[in-house]
């Protein structure tokens, strides 16, 4: 999955290579922080600064070995350090170094899911204001409503997005967080002052308090951001699935010229990238469950979350990252029908109208309750007679005992329900990303 979704930026974020580099700026920032304290010759970390580096996979032929990754990676690093490399994991647990290097992995990752998802709400807010009175029919429950706008869809997804990447950046903040703390928290053999100044390097915010690793819940956070995101593209796709269907045909996904959507039918235009990101919704979401689970540990730490997050957190941002590129192309290229939008509105008789009718009879003097049996007979013969709404209305005499022909018709003029559009309208195009 990750090499056929990956793109070469966040493909690059979870390369064995740069999982060691943040190993590595780790290791260097700890060294300063001794330097800067003068417990550690400044001659001797310059050195180390100038030396330091290391090849995969020679660290994957030391792991063979020593079967542990990070005695692996130090003593491919101190080989190429010499005598000076005696100061390098200094104070260190294993895990100072995978937690404060991931935390710089979630960050690089969780930028570039920010960017994408500025992009997707731009676009969204684009194609709401270029749609801003393109009249369709409102559904709830599959039904006819009554009338909305295609603007006020698009506007409403726009928002969706907007508190999405609100929640996205809030999580970015709390898994920029790493630990330089020692085996169990305690700073028995690294002071506080080594972890706050490696974090300033670093960029990053130091944890309060830790065990021998960043307490899991900062990641189960991140994880919800990416599955909430996710499930709104879904949304977003699962609506124009239902737009595309061939009764419907409000609007539907681009199709290239030469593309193809069936071996066997030549006909066929699929909405197979709707499709595609509401199956990916599912796979993200199941990932942030793995990683509520990987909350509980034992006492100080277990291992039992790291083997999870090795497949999640690549995972689970690479194909997000995806997943907002192909959503934004899907809002900027997606073809809307205004016409079939009009004409799906007149599919049922006039019966979106119904309230209108309702609060005229009211307004004339009926009782709430005699109005809605009213009108909802006639509508029901709508239903059944397949019949003109309006028309029905007219030819009732306990309707035009009420109300004037003039006000009946006044009852179905869409632009009633449109006249605050425009103040919808504005919100969304107020919206700052």
């Amino acid at each position: 999955m990750i090499e056929r979704y990956s793109t070469p930026q966040m493909a690059a974020v979870w390369t064995d290579e740069a999982r060691m580099t943040a190993w590595l700026q780790v290791e260097l920032a700890v060294c300063e922080a001794w330097a800067q304290l003068g417990k550690v010759p400044k001659e001797a970390v310059e050195d180390i600064k100038v030396r330091a580096s290391f090849d995969v996979d020679r660290v994957a032929e030391i792991e063979e070995v020593t079967q542990h990754d990070v005695v692996a990676f130090v003593s491919c690093v101190a080989e190429n350090i010499g005598e000076a490399s005696k100061y390098l994991h200094y104070g260190l647990t294993s895990s100072d170094v995978l937690d404060t290097g991931l935390a710089l992995q979630l960050r690089a990752a969780g930028e570039l899911l920010e960017e994408e998802t500025v992009k997707l709400g731009r676009s969204l807010q684009r194609r709401a204001g270029e749609n801003r009175d393109t009249i369709m029919i409102g559904r709830t429950h599959g039904v006819h409503a009554e009338p909305i706008t295609f603007g006020m869809v698009l506007g409403l997804w726009a928002f969706e997005v907007h508190r999405g990447l609100q929640r996205l950046r809030e999580a970015i903040r709390q898994i920029s967080v790493g630990k330089i703390s020692g085996a169990v928290g305690t700073y028995a053999n690294v002071d506080p002052p080594v972890e706050q100044i490696t974090m300033e390097i670093l960029g990053l915010e130091a944890a309060p308090i830790s065990t021998q690793i960043v307490q899991r819940d900062r990641h189960a956070h991140f994880m919800a951001s990416l599955a909430l995101l996710a499930s709104t593209i879904e949304k977003i796709a699962l609506q124009i699935r239902h737009y595309q269907r061939s009764e419907v045909m409000e609007a539907e996904e681009y199709f290239a010229p030469g593309q193809k959507g069936s071996s066997a039918m030549p006909h066929k235009r699929n909405p197979i990238v709707s499709e595609r990101l509401c199956g990916q919704a599912r796979v993200i979401r199941a990932n942030m469950l793995a990683a509520f689970e990987n909350i509980p540990l034992w006492h100080e730490r277990d291992i039992s979350h790291s083997s999870v997050e090795r497949v999640i957190l690549p995972d689970s941002t690479i194909l997000l990252h995806y997943m907002l590129e192909k959503a934004g192309w899907l809002i900027d290229k997606l073809t809307v029908h205004p016409e079939n939008m009009a004409a799906n509105l007149d599919k049922s008789y006039g019966l979106v109208y119904s309230q209108r009718v309702l609060l005229a009879l009211v307004k004339a003097g009926m009782l709430r309750d005699d109005a809605y049996e009213l009108v909802q007979r006639n509508a029901m013969k709508a239903w059944e007679e397949k019949a003109s709404f309006q028309g029905l209305l007219k030819a009732d005499g306990d309707v035009t005992r009420w109300l004037k022909t003039a006000e009946l018709r006044a009852c179905f003029d869409p632009a009633h329900h449109l006249r605050n559009v425009g103040v919808i309208a504005r919100r969304v195009a107020d919206l700052r990303w």
